[in-house]
């Protein structure tokens, strides 16, 4: 069993306010405001208020989506979502809002639509099911279905399915680009160069030239050099198996349209497990891998729903910001304030973040029993992979 990641709510959104290829000005404003105008320029102020509530989270959803692929930075634009319909979702800047749409969209920002099991948000697609018809929710259709009686949710799963859920309450933060900020090479590790391999195998299934990892690792050895250089040459790029900014937004790329992640219809990204064995591995100052960055992931969510401890660097290496972070929740939990993660400190964390997920998830498909340390750590933007204590990077 598993317990169901907390993705994130970017602070800010930048809009592009014209088509993707023309010369148009780009809006940065908070992903609030974003909603707010989007929903004041797609649907009506007088419509029932659960017609409002579904509209709202297909359009929450699917900017999420956007931004959670990377589907135009991935392309070269330096920009989050376009102002036009024919793409994305009708944007006007300077527009004024509606009082009673702008008291739902803070009430229900940090809320989103997903599929059951899935990591990225539901890349909800409207139309207005009069002048233009799609397979996702008709905007007139959901006030029909709304005078009918309909709630929000029963008008979303006519629309979307039934294997659809809410994320609830996620926490805002700057969502930084994917890319590592650095190439990366033979010699590299780490969990940016597991997305790296994890990249690579699923787009070599339907790339069959591009040779498949063994093991994915988070070692940059010679077989990910090699994956690289095919890679790169079938594709066009220079062949130097280097993993910089070019070649990493192609593998985005690439990989977001095998998956078809950016769909209604998508073959979906599973969540990253952390598995435990039956003994719970002890973690100190020195140690690296999988568990120190499952560490550090369940440190950094919890200090933001908890007390103020300061987000960690989830990179897999337990160092000294990762020891003060561990002693400063053994003080606040009455534990031993040693540094070192024991059997004890290990089933705190897990009841706290059980303790989150349960407040801050629906439908939460949540372990029997503490013991059963079957849990998950963040996602990155791109392939969860899974791993077991005591696995190394």
């Amino acid at each position: 069993m598993s317990v169901s990641v907390i993705p994130y709510i970017p602070q800010y959104i930048t809009v592009h306010l014209g088509q993707p290829k023309e010369a148009a000005e780009n809006v940065t404003v908070t992903f609030p405001d974003y909603i707010k105008n989007v929903a004041s320029s797609e649907v009506y102020p007088t419509w029932s208020e659960e017609a409002l509530k579904a509209n709202i989270l297909a359009q929450i959803s699917f900017a999420l989506n956007r931004v959670y692929t990377e589907f135009y930075p991935s392309r070269g634009y330096d920009f989050d979502i376009t102002s036009e319909t024919q793409n994305d979702q009708k944007f006007i800047k300077g527009r004024s809002t509606f009082e009673n749409i702008d008291r739902l969209v803070d009430d229900m920002f940090t809320t989103y639509i997903r599929r059951v099991g899935f990591v990225e948000p539901l890349a909800a697609k409207f139309c207005n099911g009069t002048t233009s018809t799609c397979d996702g929710l008709s905007q007139w259709g959901s006030e029909a279905m709304a005078q009918e009686g309909a709630d929000y949710m029963t008008i979303l799963r006519n629309y979307y399915g039934d294997d659809i859920e809410l994320v609830n309450d996620a926490p805002i933060r700057d969502v930084p680009n994917s890319y590592p900020g650095y190439p990366l090479r033979q010699g590299s590790s780490g969990e940016d160069v597991v997305v790296l391999q994890a990249m690579l195998n699923r787009i070599g299934q339907n790339y069959p030239a591009i040779p498949r990892l063994a093991q994915v690792d988070g070692i940059f050895g010679p077989r990910t050099e090699e994956a690289v250089r095919v890679f790169q040459s079938v594709f066009g790029l220079a062949v130097d198996g280097i993993v910089g900014r070019g070649t990493w937004y192609k593998l985005v790329f690439l990989y977001v349209a095998v998956t078809k992640l950016s769909e209604l219809v998508s073959e979906g990204q599973s969540f990253t497990q952390v598995q435990g064995p039956s003994g719970i591995q002890v973690l100190r100052q020195g140690d690296r891998g999988p568990a120190v960055s499952a560490l550090q992931y369940f440190l950094s969510l919890i200090g933001q729903y908890s007390f103020n401890l300061p987000t960690l660097a989830i990179d897999g290496i337990f160092g000294p910001k990762t020891k003060q972070a561990v002693q400063d929740f053994q003080k606040a939990y009455h534990l031993p304030a040693t540094g070192v993660v024991d059997n004890a400190t290990w089933l705190k964390l897990y009841d706290e973040y059980v303790g989150i997920a349960t407040t801050s998830l629906a439908n939460a498909n949540l372990p029997i029993s503490p013991s059963e340390i079957e849990n998950q750590f963040q996602a990155g933007q791109f392939p969860g992979y899974p791993l077991s204590y005591g696995s190394n990077d």
